[in-house]
């Protein structure tokens, strides 16, 4: 029997999209999944570090890692008219080098941000600590992430939203914001990786089939944060079919997403995400 660990967040959309595996409902022969969950930020430094063999990362931190890890096709997270928002006190006018926290400097909408604010003071905190930080003017502004654009208080407002700083960005073109996905070690087998991948899949499809029984589950075992509405609003923005596999305009978010960077200074080259997932053609080659 194979262990397998999967690094995840431990946000709902994430809980969401690999319980069908912890509860059983999805199983692959001769592997046992375990499961870690950590904030977005740690799971970044983790791949960086390569510490574990499938992860959730945050997109932009795929072309740092790409010789080490390839990005999967499933458990994605994107945002469509929504996303990450930079929240201030209410009533508060930021100068042009306010302090700001973020969850993360490898995090998407950290790359976005500084992309858009240059002249920003940024500090990076665990994402859970952000809405207080503002709150309690440790910091001026702060960028919710994760359930927290749905929940935070009401002596905040919001200055900017995230999707709105990358339609600016984008320009002529309207693209879904790539926000999150998967990546696995590129040292495994590639027959064995690709069976994780498709592993991973049915679980986010079985969890879509079956979302009002795994809600409840989540809920009553208190492996969520939110519950009733708002989980349901919150994993239709995160959790939806359009996270079961990478769509085309997917793909062209996401490298839409590395061009910016590239041409902002942040990466070296502008990769193509298409390029650095698993090569699917190998199943075919080994049945021919």
């Amino acid at each position: 029997m194979t262990t397998m660990t999967i690094a995840h967040s431990p946000d709902a959309d994430d809980i969401f999209m690999y319980y069908a595996i912890k509860f059983g409902w999805v199983t692959q022969e001769d592997v046992e999944f375990d499961n870690i969950a950590l904030d977005i930020q740690s799971l970044n430094v983790e791949a960086v570090a390569g510490t574990y063999d499938i992860t959730a990362i945050s997109f932009a931190l795929l072309p740092l890692i790409k010789d080490n890890y390839a990005l999967l096709r499933t458990a994605v997270s994107f945002g469509e008219g929504y996303g990450p928002k930079l929240i201030k006190r209410k009533g508060e006018k930021l100068k042009r080098n306010f302090k700001v926290a973020l969850s993360g400097k490898f995090t998407t909408n950290a790359l976005l941000f500084q992309m858009y604010y240059p002249y920003a003071r940024i500090t990076y905190m665990n994402f859970l600590e952000i809405e207080e930080a503002v709150r309690s003017g440790k910091v001026e502004a702060g960028v919710l992430i994760h359930e927290s654009i749905l929940t935070f208080g009401g002596e905040l407002e919001v200055e900017k939203e995230m999707w709105d700083i990358w339609q600016e960005l984008c320009e002529d073109e309207t693209l879904p914001l790539p926000l999150g996905g998967m990546a696995i070690r590129r040292s495994l087998p590639l027959n064995k990786a690709i069976s994780y991948e498709d592993t991973l899949t049915k679980a986010v499809e079985v969890a879509r089939d079956r979302k009002e029984e795994l809600c409840k589950l989540l809920v009553e075992k208190n492996l969520v944060r939110i519950e009733g509405q708002t989980l349901e609003k919150y994993l239709e923005l995160y959790a939806n079919d359009d996270s079961i596999s990478l769509s085309k305009l997917q793909y062209k978010a996401i490298d839409k997403l590395y061009e910016l960077g590239y041409k902002h200074g942040f990466y070296q080259e502008a990769i193509k995400s298409e390029d650095f997932t698993l090569p699917r053609e190998y199943t075919e080659l080994r049945k021919g």
